[in-house]
């Protein structure tokens, strides 16, 4: 339960930081490295969130663990072989997709290696 709690402290404060940050530059006068300082803002709440799910799954059990790992094996080489292949179809007139896809499509493929997995351990 407190790791959850961490979680989602973690989380409203990317969505705090997030807006606060997004606002502050919209109003402009913000300039060369306050304006990057700014803008990476949000990144300091998501690295607290990424040390609560590292320990989340440092606390699991050997078969969880397994699971995870396999999971996330599944997300790492799905992504890598999906971008690839849509960055040589870019080279072909596609257009051009921003950074911000990766990480939703890799967790979409790590939910579904959980799931997967979970499903055929009934």
């Amino acid at each position: 339960m407190r790791s959850l709690t961490l979680f989602v402290f973690g989380l409203t404060a990317y969505a705090v930081v997030l807006v606060v940050s997004q606002r502050w530059l919209a109003g402009g006068g913000w300039g060369g490295t306050m304006a990057t300082l700014l803008t990476l803002a949000p990144m300091i709440p998501a690295l607290f969130i990424c040390g609560v799910v590292v320990r989340v799954i440092r606390n699991l059990d050997e078969m969880q663990r397994k699971l995870q790992l396999e999971a996330l094996a599944v997300a790492f080489a799905g992504t890598a072989l999906i971008t690839f292949g849509y960055g040589f179809l870019e080279g072909d007139g596609m257009p051009r997709l921003s950074m911000f896809a990766v990480w939703p499509l890799m967790s979409a493929l790590w939910f579904t290696g959980v799931m997967v997995k979970l499903l055929r351990h009934r």
